[in-house]
């Protein structure tokens, strides 16, 4: 498929750019004599070279490159190629490699549906989806450092990327770079891409048997093998092992919480953080075997035959499986599965138990978690002027039927929507909606259950709401990410840029910072964020003014139907 994304060095230069003049470097005194001067100091900031930006590892030595002072190491593998005989099995290590690995340019994005990818201009616009080749051999890392071998342990980050089960990869947005984070900070970034939707959570055990007994949750088990990659290797890039912070929006955020629940990864991460993607349980093992044997039906294969699959061209197989998929979701009555489609669930050994469900699982006790969740999740009238105009009636009559991510609130319509206008009352009919869609359930079931483990739980709810379309598009869905990572002045399409973005991006990646280094956002001169507790609810506004509030849509929220 045919890239359509920015030049990357335009695309960084935008970044550095833009916090060069939030410093303060740039003033109008540069047009005149001071010109000169900047010309004279405006030297070389790009370096890649035989010597450059070379660091060991396991399997051999890589090469990056080093901007702005932060070296970059992209599309390293963590894992050997998953095609062939390692499709559906648990990912096995890399090949050593004699030459030194040319870690310049990103790694292949994990195959999904690549069609029509940027057929909404409106989101491909506000998102600036970033992809380049799709392949299995998809097991990739990147890695952004202030230092390599220095002697110092930096915390870690590593972040997952958002998309469900079934799309994405770990530089989709512009926002996902972690330049400007690792240089603010003084912390090691990381980013992977692995196995989504069918090729990474097709459960063929019920169907193939003891070899295929992993196949349903290789995808999970990816993300084991690169915290492994970690502990293994990230001292070589002046990261402490021993301090690492797992953070993913949407469905990165219930990648975060999944693995919590996962034996596999304990003591591998040490802390947690939570985007939109609040999840307290996983899928089912009943599912999973009826997708499964649904997905050797399509493709006219017997039980004997499962290894078949392995052979057949991913493009190929990736139908076979939508096609499955859909016909199990018309054979089955509506609300039979909570979560359905390819995604991991509890199978007993690597996911022994639901994350939160009935109890917390035990193997992440002791890992302190941040959660946090936009307003504006679903924000209705971004493109669409004319519903800013809806009554509240009209509201009822949408929720009814469909409400954000979830199903519709059918005959409750009616008194969630009156009890979220009576709570705010100084918001528009339109704007209720969105509230209504994008409501807190799932982030206070989440923090009420991690709440029950020693470890401390602080919540968040980011209510900035970029001056773009209008005004309209709200506190939507993704833009707290590039806030996290100092990156407003780089992700324009989610920030508009400027000071305004900038000050509230640079409180939000303090408080970050400050959780990766000890598992508690407070401390130096952020107001304080409260730790949560169930009795009061207590959560930190992101907005201009930042401030903790208690449980603010409690009454609102009591009219929802049981999550």
């Amino acid at each position: 498929m045919k890239s359509n994304r920015r030049e990357f060095f335009e695309t960084v230069g935008a970044g550095a750019a833009g916090l060069a003049v939030g410093a303060g470097i740039l003033s109008s005194a540069s047009c005149s004599s001071g010109a000169t001067k900047k010309e004279e100091e405006d030297g070389q900031i790009l370096f890649v070279g035989d010597n450059i930006a070379v660091a060991d590892t396991k399997y051999g030595k890589v090469r990056g490159y080093t901007l702005r002072g932060i070296h970059y190491f992209l599309g390293i593998p963590y894992g050997a190629d998953t095609s062939g005989a390692n499709r559906f099995m648990p990912p096995q290590p890399p090949e050593p490699w004699t030459d030194v690995f040319p870690a310049l340019w990103w790694g292949n994005t994990a195959p999904q549906n690549m069609e029509n990818r940027y057929a909404n201009k409106y989101a491909s616009f506000r998102d600036h989806w970033n992809y380049d080749d799709v392949s299995e051999d998809c097991l990739r890392i990147n890695i952004f450092t202030p230092a390599i071998n220095d002697g110092q342990k930096r915390p870690v980050m590593l972040w997952l990327h958002g998309g469900g089960y079934t799309n994405g990869n770990g530089i989709e947005h512009d926002g996902y770079n972690g330049e400007n984070l690792a240089r603010f900070g003084n912390i090691v970034f990381c980013s992977i891409n692995h196995r989504l939707g069918p090729l990474g959570y097709c459960n063929l055990a019920g169907v193939g048997g003891e070899k295929f007994a992993a196949s349903g949750n290789v995808g999970m088990l990816d993300i084991v093998a690169a915290m492994e990659w970690i502990r293994d290797n990230i001292a070589n890039f002046g990261g402490d092992p021993a301090n690492v912070t797992i953070m993913g929006q949407s469905g990165g955020g219930a990648k975060v919480c999944t693995l919590t629940a996962m034996p596999s990864a304990k003591g591998l991460f040490h802390k947690a953080v939570v985007l939109s993607g609040s999840s307290i349980r996983t899928g089912e093992k009943d599912y999973a075997e009826k997708l499964g044997s649904y997905v050797l039906k399509e493709a006219g294969l017997t039980p004997a035959q499962t290894g078949k699959l392995q052979e057949i061209p991913w493009k190929e197989f990736y139908a076979i499986a939508m096609k499955a998929q859909q016909k199990l979701a018309a054979d089955l009555a509506p609300g039979d599965m909570m979560r359905r489609g390819f995604s991991p669930f509890v199978d007993g050994t690597i996911i022994p138990q639901h994350p939160y469900v009935p109890e917390p699982a035990p193997a992440a006790a002791e890992v302190p978690m941040i959660i946090c969740s936009t307003l504006n999740e679903m924000a209705p009238s971004w493109t669409d002027a004319a519903l800013e105009n809806l009554s509240l009636e009209d509201v009822v009559g949408k929720v009814k039927e469909r409400a954000g991510f979830g199903p519709g609130l059918g005959e409750k319509a009616r008194e969630v929507v009156d009890a979220y206008a009576k709570a705010f009352p100084d918001k528009k009919p339109v704007e209720i909606w969105s509230m209504v869609s994008s409501n807190r359930q799932s982030v206070v079931a989440l923090a009420d259950a991690k709440s029950k483990q020693q470890a401390p739980v602080f919540v968040s709810w980011f209510c900035w709401k970029p001056p773009l379309f209008d005004n309209r598009i709200g506190a939507f869905h993704c833009v707290d990410i590039c806030f996290w990572y100092y990156n407003t002045d780089l992700m324009l399409s989610h920030t508009g840029g400027g000071a305004r973005p900038r000050k509230l991006s640079g409180k939000m990646a303090g408080y970050l910072l400050q959780f990766m280094k000890t598992g508690d956002p407070n401390g130096g001169p952020l107001q304080r964020w409260t730790k949560y507790t169930p009795e009061n609810g207590e959560v930190m506004i992101l907005d201009d003014v930042c401030e903790v509030k208690n449980d603010p849509d409690r009454e609102a929220r009591k009219a929802l139907p049981p999550a």
